[in-house]
């Protein structure tokens, strides 16, 4: 719940006139009164626009879900990237000579506006730039280990996120014991496949909606709030249109454009389905952070005993699915 004195309060009361003073002394610019708020679920976000036309992007981080040392971590990746002509789009310098601003303990970031659009469904030229896109990000990422990310591992990530419902009790009681003894037997299950994989920087939550095609140029990799450290192969399978017993056609041109910069380890291809696994648990876990931060989930049924009854029978299934592909079962 949300107080007076919760640090979220000066976060949800941001209004345009603070957010244009921000803006205008961290750029040294002046700007029109255009704060237009974007969608996001977890941060704040505007479109602002300089006197001179310029888009801006404005990003106010939500202040109990990243540490500063994250935020820089991210920062400094896509400036690296950046460095590297990989297509991102990397924090503009700020007066203070860093890429972070503060606002009564809000951290906040602004960028330059780059419009494309969204392409639900690759064709076999974008299959394969997306390959390279991804290994040239992949090449970038495998020369430093970030500082405050954790690594996408099921004991570093997954058991924390099951520790984390149970303790705040939002599992009915009929279903608590069958959900968390699921997840946990998932966690035991698929821990070993990670312990001595390529773990290396990532952007972590690489799908459709976070690929945006730019006209005559490429494509641009955007919202890399989710980055890490882990396996290279998180990166492509929330891109496949359908399990990877059904999109054999897609990983081979990926993998084709991929190797044209970097090997990539096709091994680690059995890990996609404890991927999703972990993704299951890791989208609820986000869930309830969101509630309990006084938002809405995106889902209108979270948190109903229909819901939890669906996700246990998923986790169930999802756990013999890995038995039974991964360990031949």
């Amino acid at each position: 719940m949300i107080t007076d004195k919760s640090p979220l309060t000066d976060f949800l009361s941001l209004n345009p006139e603070t957010i244009l003073t921000l803006a205008e002394k961290a750029l040294s610019k002046k700007f029109s009164g255009i704060c237009r708020p974007l969608n996001s679920y977890i941060n704040r976000v505007y479109e602002l626009e300089t006197r001179d036309g310029s888009g801006i992007i404005i990003k106010f981080y939500r202040p109990t879900r990243w540490k500063r040392q994250a935020l820089l971590d991210e920062h400094q990746f896509l400036l690296e990237l950046s460095e590297a002509e990989v297509p991102v789009i990397p924090p503009l310098k700020l007066n203070n000579a860093g890429t972070l601003g503060s606002f009564r303990n809000i951290n906040y970031a602004l960028f330059p506006k780059k419009g494309g659009r969204f392409v639900s469904e690759y064709n076999e030229e974008q299959w394969l730039e997306l390959g390279r896109l991804l290994a040239r990000t992949h090449a970038v990422g495998a020369l430093k280990t970030p500082r405050g990310r954790v690594k996408i591992h099921p004991r570093a990530i997954t058991a924390g996120q099951l520790d984390f419902l149970e303790a705040n009790n939002f599992v009915p009681v009929e279903l608590a014991e069958a959900f968390f003894e699921t997840g946990r037997t998932l966690v035991e299950e698929i821990a070993p496949l990670f312990d001595h994989t390529e773990s290396i920087r990532i952007h972590g939550d690489c799908h459709f909606s976070n690929i945006i095609y730019r006209p005559d140029e490429s494509f641009y990799l955007i919202d890399f709030d989710d980055f890490g450290a882990g396996p290279p192969v998180q990166d492509l399978w929330m891109l496949l249109p359908d399990r990877p017993n059904r999109s054999l056609y897609e990983i081979e041109l990926f993998m084709e454009g991929y190797e044209t910069f970097r090997p990539f380890p096709r091994r680690s291809l059995t890990l996609i389905e404890p991927l999703r696994a972990m993704r299951y648990i890791h989208f609820i876990a986000w869930c309830a952070h969101q509630v309990m931060d006084g938002g809405e989930p995106p889902t209108p049924d979270w948190g109903s005993f229909s819901y939890w009854t669906t996700e246990t029978r998923d986790l169930k299934e999802q756990l013999t699915r890995i038995k039974e592909d991964v360990r031949g079962e």
